[in-house]
């Protein structure tokens, strides 16, 4: 069958036409709906009547772009998985960005001579002892029961709360009041038993820090996950109800246990899967992780404990504080790069492996950015996919789309909050630097620094802003971790939580 344009020769089998739409990548299916409606709508002001009646040309051209409309996911689907590699999976392919990767792992060489050297001077004896990893990764079985209690809480309520309403909103005489009842047991659950619980044991327990990390982010990361598993479902109920569907679209528990182990924070009942477990490159991954940990481990003893050990002694002014930050910038930017490619690439790449989960795209090139927007959106693509979809789209949903504005700023503060929070509970007290730097900083540059500025110098204001901050990060925080241990407060109050101890704590000598 073939029809003619004023453009040339267009040569369609109608039989190949089901596998030909389905070939089309969904991220190009809106422009390529909008330029085949103007096509079709052209052709057929145009046919001719030299092969077929117009009459048939209309109709099979409709039927074209009704098949590949249908084909295409709508607007307000969401986010579309597709099996993708990772970004340094790729790059890691080409000699150059390898040696890059030779030479991180050449540092660590040095910084571990450094070490045992400097040790061997001290001590005359090779001292090979990892006391600081001991401590933070401390009362591991505290730890691991209460993410167990957590992970089987995550999977028993969230999942029988919404069975139980599907099953019964259908022949409920008063929907409204029998979703909010539910509504209200889903919300005591994510706020008591996945909030105030945890949390509550890592305090009462005096949790090492990175013992609090793993118990915190846990929290979050499920808190994150059941939220999503009913957000997706809620709809779905909803719109077979409305349908009169004889169905009610119900997930099967094994499907919701899979979403909790996935490398995604959005759920779906099937995902794009590779055929086979590569068991080599999950060793390989973990072996990185386990490296990276002993990276950062070195990184703390040879730069950050040694400046901020005697940071007491020393009175509190501007002049320390700047020679402060700019010393903390290497250790600063060193434990960001670890924290990328340890958690991002390495730990999310393992279990998506081991899950067969064939979608990697967990980050992308943000290290190209020349803008701050855009530098959000590419760093951790999977928590920015939940505060999209979540935070930043619902929001609009609900007010409407003249608060733009308002809804990025709402979801700065639930982003900044979040992280304030983690780092509060896992050191133990509150010094609002991350979240000032968020609100602050991170505000003004996504307005300065958007997608509108282009070229080298912009990427390399990035960075310079990007140094900046790490290194305040680093300081400040160390320094009140410090301070706290040095000048503890005798029966302390709330408020003693709450006031920074770096700024007034001078060690006795």
């Amino acid at each position: 069958q073939a029809v003619f344009d004023q453009g040339g020769l267009c040569l369609v089998n109608s039989q190949l036409l089901p596998s030909l739409c389905s070939q089309l990548k969904p991220v190009f299916m809106k422009e390529v709906d909008s330029h085949f409606t103007e096509f079709v709508n052209s052709l057929v002001a145009n046919s001719t009547t030299r092969l077929f009646p117009g009459s048939l040309i209309f109709f099979f051209l409709n039927v074209l772009l009704l098949i590949c409309r249908a084909l295409r996911a709508p607007p307000e689907h969401g986010k579309i998985f597709t099996a993708r590699r990772s970004l340094l999976d790729e790059l890691f392919e080409v000699s150059h960005i390898r040696t890059i990767y030779h030479m991180f792992i050449a540092l660590l060489i040095v910084f571990i001579l450094s070490t045992l050297l400097v040790d061997f001077i001290d001590e005359g004896r090779l001292v090979l002892g990892f006391d600081l990893l001991v401590y933070v990764f401390g009362k591991f079985p505290v730890v691991f029961c209460t993410w167990l209690c957590m992970f089987c809480a995550t999977v028993i309520i969230p999942y029988s709360l919404f069975f139980q309403w599907a099953q019964g909103y259908c022949s409920s005489s008063h929907r409204v009041i029998y979703s909010l009842f539910y509504g209200t047991l889903f919300t005591l659950f994510q706020t008591v038993g996945l909030g105030i619980g945890p949390t509550y044991v890592a305090i009462s327990y005096a949790l090492p820090p990175a013992s609090r990390f793993i118990v915190i982010l846990e929290q979050v990361r499920l808190v994150m996950k059941a939220h999503s598993f009913v957000r997706e479902n809620v709809p779905r109920v909803l719109s077979s109800v409305k349908d009169k569907s004889s169905s009610v679209p119900i997930p099967r528990i094994s499907q919701y246990l899979y979403f909790l182990f996935a490398p995604t924070l959005i759920y779906r009942d099937n995902y794009p899967r590779n055929p086979t477990v590569r068991w080599g490159y999950v060793a390989t991954k973990f072996a990185q992780v386990l490296g990276s940990l002993f990276y950062a481990y070195y990184i703390f003893v040879r730069l950050c404990i040694p400046q901020f050990r005697n940071s007491s002694q020393e009175t509190f002014n501007l002049r320390g504080l700047v020679l402060c930050i700019f010393n903390s910038i290497l250790p600063g930017v060193l434990i960001l790069f670890l924290v990328f490619f340890a958690f991002l690439h390495c730990w999310l790449n393992a279990f998506a492996e081991m899950m067969r989960f064939a979608d990697r795209m967990f980050y992308k090139d943000w290290w190209n950015s020349t803008s701050y927007a855009n530098y959000y959106r590419t760093w951790n693509v999977v928590v920015h996919d939940w505060l999209y979809y979540y935070a930043y789209r619902d929001f609009l949903w609900f007010f409407g789309k003249k608060f733009k504005a308002a809804a990025m700023l709402s979801v700065f503060t639930v982003s900044a909050a979040v992280h304030e929070y983690v780092l509060s509970i896992c050191f133990g007290f509150f010094y609002p630097v991350l979240f000032c730097l968020f609100m602050c900083f991170g505000m003004l540059f996504n307005f300065i620094l958007n997608d509108r500025r282009k070229g080298p110098i912009w990427n390399v204001i990035m960075w310079t802003s990007l140094f900046l901050g790490q290194g305040v990060i680093i300081c400040l925080y160390s320094q009140e971790w410090y301070a706290r241990q040095y000048c503890p407060a005798e029966n302390p109050e709330f408020l003693d939580y709450l006031k920074p101890r770096s700024w007034s704590c001078h060690m006795q000598m």
